[in-house]
């Protein structure tokens, strides 16, 4: 049986904004919802109490990375994923369906999986639905999603079609592997590309299959903003209204924003994490790249609206002369700062859907990257 259920708990009434929350065998989690990525079995540069204290509550691990290394089998056999990185609350694995796209000419795709070549030691592999599923279930994740095909863009319509009905057969594959008992929640993904009828084909074909949430695939893979959001608009009003709503690998603050507004109720990105580790921060106003020379002398904070730990302490200054001095407190403080941006973000999207408020929340959001300055 399955540990899970979702909970709506509030409706924007000028937009599709959902307020809801996730019940898992490990806890709940609020939404929408921002996860932090852990890809490895750790989010970069975090400790998982630094995690917490930031708001966190719900983290992504990898099923491509961790099968490779140090693998499934291992962690399953020291007490899962969870006892394995020292994190009790709930874990939503990805079925290594994207990190296969990435792998190009290392990869090749049949009916029966991915074939592709590892990037750490170039053995040869073949990860199936049935595979990825029982790597998600042995890591003892609470959401496991099922193994599809990341589509590329741009790529041809008959690309396109091939990939969407493959994926699909993949999907029901994994319910039918799923094992019962687990008490995982398994999330279907809609993948069509950018074509509107083939995204509508694919939620239709997953409905009839039945997940316990559904996900949207295949966006922001170099896509314009616009035709991520068509994309959004045309798929999110097919899937039901009493199960949660993912769009995966998104995205910047803006796409949270515009992605909350038209119903998506939980997202991932490395960005925060990436973006803190290459110097780029995230404000209220907008990003800085604190590697610039203007903030050798600067005293502010990274964002005087911000009430995290870093923004408490340390000043641009100093950010800045940790980053160029390469010390690895540059990536700690640079990601704590980010995560707790990203974190914040949501939460105030949370209670703005309360009081009904969340067109004003999206203008304020907008307006202030308008007026601030540096």
């Amino acid at each position: 049986m399955c540990d899970f259920r979702f909970e709506l708990l509030a409706e924007d009434g000028a937009t599709q904004a959902r307020r809801g929350r996730l019940v898992t065998r490990r806890g709940t989690v609020d939404t929408p919802v921002f996860m932090p990525v852990g890809t490895q079995g750790t989010v970069k540069a975090m400790l998982p109490e630094d995690l917490l204290t930031a708001g966190a509550e719900i983290i992504l691990a990898n099923t491509y990375h961790l099968f490779l290394r140090p693998g499934h089998d291992l962690i399953r056999d020291l007490g899962g994923l969870h006892r394995f990185m020292h994190w009790q609350r709930p874990i939503l694995t990805d079925s290594g369906g994207f990190q296969v796209f990435s792998l190009g000419q290392l990869r090749r795709i049949s009916e029966d999986g991915v074939r592709f070549q590892s990037h750490l030691d170039g053995s040869h592999q073949l990860l199936t639905p049935e595979l990825s599923i029982a790597v998600q279930e042995a890591l003892g994740a609470d959401i496991i999603m099922a193994f599809d095909e990341c589509i590329p863009y741009p790529a041809t319509r008959e690309y396109v079609v091939d990939s969407t009905a493959r994926s699909g057969r993949w999907a029901r594959r994994c319910r039918e592997a799923r094992r019962q008992g687990d008490g995982a929640a398994l999330f279907g993904i809609v993948q069509g590309g950018m074509y509107p009828d083939l995204r509508r084909q694919s939620a239709e074909e997953l409905l009839a299959i039945g997940f316990e949430g559904y996900a949207l695939g295949g966006l922001s893979v170099g896509e314009e903003a616009a035709r991520m959001y068509e994309m959004m608009e045309v798929a999110l009003p097919l899937l039901p209204v009493r199960r949660p709503r993912y769009v995966m690998g998104v995205g910047t603050p803006e796409n949270l924003i515009e992605g909350v507004a038209r119903g998506v109720d939980m997202f991932d990105c490395v960005m925060p994490t990436r973006n803190a580790r290459n110097g780029t921060l995230f404000t209220s106003f907008g990003k800085i790249s604190i590697k610039q020379a203007r903030y050798l002398r600067d005293e502010r904070p990274i964002d005087p609206a911000c009430d995290c730990y870093v923004c408490q302490h340390y000043s641009r200054a100093y950010l800045r002369h940790l980053y160029q001095s390469n010390e690895i407190l540059a990536s700690m403080l640079n990601t704590r700062h980010n995560l707790h941006y990203y974190l914040n973000l949501m939460a105030g999207a949370r209670a703005a859907i309360e009081a009904g408020c969340f067109e004003a929340y999206r203008r304020e959001f907008y307006r202030q990257r308008e007026t601030e300055a540096l």
